[in-house]
């Protein structure tokens, strides 16, 4: 042995014998070239796994044998056993698994061949008849083989998988076709959006479809992504929320709509944030928040039920039951409830709360309001403590720039906001609709921007008009999509339900970027306008081989 394959890591010696593997297929498929289509796609598929498995799986071996059903299948092959002269094969398709039972006797000493030279990973097509082997085994008797597709890279060892979590979410392709446990986790998540859809359309609502690309950033205080429309010459923002667009429909006439899709915000990543995630948003006029709490919450235990059979959930070893009628509390009663070292005059002390949370290590700007500050020191002793569905509710004017403020206070605001496991899962309130108002608000928030809160809102011109030919009397409510079933799947982190989750870029092999130049070739610097210059560099720059965050 030499010394560098002595100081070889196991790593290094994976990556060869990965090498190894795909040199091996690549010639595989080299010699399926010359021998004419290497990827065919003239197969009729007529029968499904599941659906088999479903129709007949309760068929005894001799109803089986009678009937000679006959059926023509395609799937990815997971496993292979060569025995002599017979062969068994596990292949799936996106309804489930089914067993291959090969023999020269029946497809043929080339197709036999052929069979035996397959490799884990390829999509392999089969015409024969069910039966049920000595086993008890419901499977497909092959008559006809056919490769249609040819896997290149070798699957993840069947025993260990694909466990690390980082190469899971780059690679959610690979994870897919590995971890049942993904696909399960993504399966109740079609399941849970499909029955949002359905529990809104059933209670008249209509699906709309809002700008991504905005002219203003509205609807929520957050850090928008900022792009630049060549034709027009503008800069343009990936939409926050479509909460402002949905309200000028509702003026227009359509008085119960929900939008469910993506927003963006140029912010952190996290355990619970991605800078692109889907919410819905919805809208009903004649509603109040009460209305919207009612609604959000029959709306949440109707989705879960739908999607895991049961209204009560468990998360991270904690019992989550959404069958109870969901709590209520105010900021400032949930900070007694559970922070019982502060008083209520405590509350209401602008220097004790500016002090207490510099103390927590939360300092306020100088400009927020007491009701900012209560919010603040709420959000850092009590939200946590939120396990259970609790709704808090009556939130400061300040920091609710688009509610109606309360007719009983006009400083507070008649919001809410819905809270699991300390986690802010919903957003609603009865919407402001005086334009008045509205402007002032507007101009509040110009102001708080111009001293440096980067997520404050614009002043929109057009959004005061569309109020000014008048907003009837309406709730809204917008609830984060990934958060929910993040809780629905008990998934730790908002990765493990996004199919592509935003992720630090790698770079690519030297090879694999010099092929993609040749390919794709750059135009030259100085034909590029100075916007995708900068765009050009700072993609560069930020292609670096810097730590993840993951």
């Amino acid at each position: 042995m030499s010394e560098n394959e002595k100081k070889q890591t196991p790593a290094a010696a994976a990556a060869d014998d990965e090498n190894h593997i795909i040199a091996e297929r690549r010639a595989k498929l080299a010699k399926l070239r010359e021998e004419g289509v290497a990827y065919p796609n003239d197969f009729v598929r007529k029968d499904l796994f599941g659906d088999l498995r479903a129709e007949h799986g309760e068929k005894t071996r001799e109803e089986l044998d009678e009937a000679a059903i006959e059926v023509a299948v395609s799937g990815r092959m997971m496993l292979k056993r060569v025995m002599g002269k017979a062969a068994f094969a596990t292949v799936r398709d996106f309804t489930g698994e089914m067993q291959y039972f090969v023999t020269p006797a029946d497809v043929g000493d080339e197709a036999y061949a052929l069979f035996k030279s397959l490799d884990l990973g390829d999509i392999v097509a089969a015409e024969g008849t069910l039966f049920r082997t000595n086993k008890g085994e419901l499977s497909v008797r092959v008559k006809k083989l056919r490769l249609m597709t040819k896997s290149i890279r070798p699957l993840p060892d069947k025993h260990k998988g694909l466990t690390d979590v980082e190469a899971c979410c780059r690679q959610r392709y690979t994870d897919l076709i590995i971890n049942e446990e993904s696909r399960q986790r993504f399966a109740t998540r079609f399941k849970a959006v499909s029955a949002v859809r359905r529990f809104m359309e059933n209670h008249r609502f209509v699906e709309v479809e809002t700008p991504m690309l905005n002219p203003i950033p509205g609807g929520a205080n957050a850090k928008p992504f900022i792009t630049h429309h060549n034709a027009l010459d503008i800069d343009q923002y990936l939409r926050i929320a479509p909460e402002l667009y949905l309200k000028r429909l509702v003026v227009g006439g359509f008085e119960r709509v929900f939008e469910l899709n993506r927003c963006f915000r140029n912010e952190g990543i996290d355990t619970r944030h991605n800078p692109e995630f889907t919410t819905i948003e919805f809208y009903a006029t004649y509603w109040t928040y009460r209305d919207q709490i009612e609604f959000t919450e029959n709306l949440l235990r109707y989705v879960a039920r739908e999607a895991t059979g049961s209204e009560v959930i468990t998360y991270q070893g904690t019992e989550i039951d959404l069958s109870k009628p969901f709590d209520q509390l105010t900021p400032v009663q949930a900070i007694l409830k559970y922070a019982p070292q502060y008083t209520e005059e405590n509350l209401k002390d602008e220097a004790f709360l500016r002090k207490e949370l510099a103390r927590l290590g939360a300092p306020q700007r100088d400009d927020v309001g007491i009701g900012a500050l209560v919010m603040a020191l709420f959000e850092e002793t009590a939200e946590s403590k939120l396990i259970q569905p609790t709704f808090i509710i009556d939130y400061p004017v300040e920091i609710s720039p688009l509610a109606r403020a309360s007719d009983t206070d006009p400083t507070m605001t008649e919001r809410f906001e819905l809270f699991i496991f300390g986690r802010e899962t919903a957003n609603g309130f009865s919407e402001l609709n005086d334009p008045e108002d509205q402007g002032r608000r507007f101009m509040a928030q110009a102001e708080a921007k111009a001293h440096g809160d980067d997520e404050a809102m614009f002043y929109d011109a057009d959004y005061i008009r569309a109020l000014e030919y008048g907003l009837p009397p309406t709730a809204g409510c917008g609830i984060g999509i990934d958060r929910f079933v993040m809780l629905l799947t008990n998934a730790s982190t908002i990765r493990e339900v996004l199919l592509f989750p935003a992720m630090r870029p790698v770079l690519l092999p030297r090879s694999a970027v010099f092929l993609s130049r040749r390919i794709f070739p750059c135009p030259p610097r100085s034909k590029l306008p100075s916007s995708r210059q900068n765009s050009k560099m700072s993609f560069l720059k930020g292609n670096q081989t810097t730590p993840s965050p993951f």
